[in-house]
Formats: C-alpha cells, sequence, structure tokens
C-alpha cells in the first residue's frame, strides 16, 4: 500500500476534511501512542497504519 491509498481510504470513511483532522488528533495504542501522521512521519508503513485505523474505525473485514 502506498501513503496515497492510505490517505483515499481514509477520506473514503471519513471525509476528505476530517481525515487529515482525524489523522493528526486520534492517538492509537497499536501505533506506540502515536497519531497516523506521527507514524507515517516516523516511518511507519502505510499498510501497518491503515490496520490500526482500520480497527479504531471498526470498519468491516472487507475494508481491510
Amino acid at each position: 500500500m502506498r501513503h496515497t491509498e492510505l490517505w483515499a481510504r481514509m477520506d473514503h470513511h471519513l471525509g476528505s476534511g476530517y481525515a487529515r483532522v482525524w489523522a493528526t488528533q486520534y492517538v492509537m495504542g497499536e501505533l506506540g501512542g502515536r497519531t497516523t501522521q506521527e507514524a507515517l512521519d516516523a516511518g511507519f508503513a502505510p499498510k501497518e497504519v491503515w490496520r490500526a485505523v482500520w480497527a479504531a474505525l471498526d470498519l468491516p473485514a472487507s475494508e481491510r
């Protein structure tokens, strides 16, 4: 997964305006207490970040 796909998925589920806000404010334990943006900045793979976002948003398995 590339960064662009991660952001497209987040935009789809959260809305294009809110996705970036959520990504800088919502802290996830699965990412070591980081937000989406902090995890990406720290070098986490977009696929790993998406898995944490997917779980946090309680999305269906088909969206994983």
